[in-house]
């Protein structure tokens, strides 16, 4: 009689328990990483506090409090999401794919499961930011928190592409670091710093962050900003639409560089 092997091979489905033990401990592994959720968690809610306690000059349906609030958290989710998937990218090139190839991990699961851990760790950072700002004064009206929290948290999948075409575009060890770098010089541009205008405004509106940061605060400023002008809803629309193909066609230009180096 012939033993059958039991060994797992690449084409066997894994069976659930083993997709979300994969999942909780990567989500621990990311919040257990001191200095990623550092800059992901704890910087944004300090920029806050610095930049927004006590401002309570009104802006649109809410306050400045608010305004700054919904800035910080938009860049501490846009900075989860890019971490995350840039990591996740740089996991699959540097040898870590191997491995979990003789696994029964599927491809379409793992990239599910970094999907569910990015969203998981923005959810948490813009969580946090809103909380502190409940806590210290930031108001508007019920919509406006529920609204900004949802675009800011669901918006912020754009960057997860975005993390991901970079590292495939840009190969290496440090790429990851490039993407998070890049966060910053767009969260300026896109306004989330410090109010901007004339010729650095204009440019900055065809900026990837401009859009997303702008219907982040469209429920609170119905598209007014702070110098004034105002941004009609199909400006930051069109914007997020636009950079998301974008991002797309770089990540699948590289997956296909890869696989020809391959």
């Amino acid at each position: 009689m012939t033993a059958t092997s039991t060994i797992p091979t690449a084409t066997t489905r894994a069976p659930r328990p083993a997709l979300a033990t994969y999942a909780a401990l990567d989500l621990r592994r990311q919040l257990r990483d001191r200095v990623g959720m550092f800059f992901i968690v704890a910087l944004p809610s300090f920029m806050y506090v610095v930049f927004g306690l006590g401002s309570d000059e009104r802006v649109g349906s809410g306050n400045v409090a608010m305004y700054v609030m919904t800035s910080m958290a938009t860049y501490a989710a846009v900075t989860a999401t890019t971490t995350v998937a840039g990591g996740a990218t740089i996991e699959q090139t540097m040898g870590w794919g191997r491995q979990l190839a003789l696994t029964p991990l599927r491809p379409l699961a793992l990239v599910g499961i970094k999907a569910g851990v990015a969203m998981t760790v923005a959810a948490v950072a813009v969580g946090l930011v809103f909380a502190i700002g409940a806590i210290t004064g930031a108001s508007g009206s019920a919509g406006d928190w529920v609204m900004s929290g949802l675009v800011v948290w669901l918006g912020s999948a754009m960057f997860a592409v975005y993390g991901l075409a970079i590292c495939l575009v840009f190969r290496g060890p440090n790429t990851a670091g490039i993407a998070s770098g890049l966060i910053v010089v767009m969260a300026f541009l896109g306004n989330l710093f410090t109010p901007m205008d004339g010729l650095m405004l204009d440019i900055g509106r065809l900026t990837p962050m401009y859009g997303f940061a702008a219907l982040a605060h469209y429920p609170q400023t119905d598209g007014w900003l702070p110098n004034g002008e105002h941004d009609p809803l199909w400006l930051p629309v069109a914007n997020v639409l636009v950079w998301t193909v974008i991002f797309c066609l770089m990540a699948l230009w590289g997956v296909r560089r890869s696989r020809a180096r391959t």
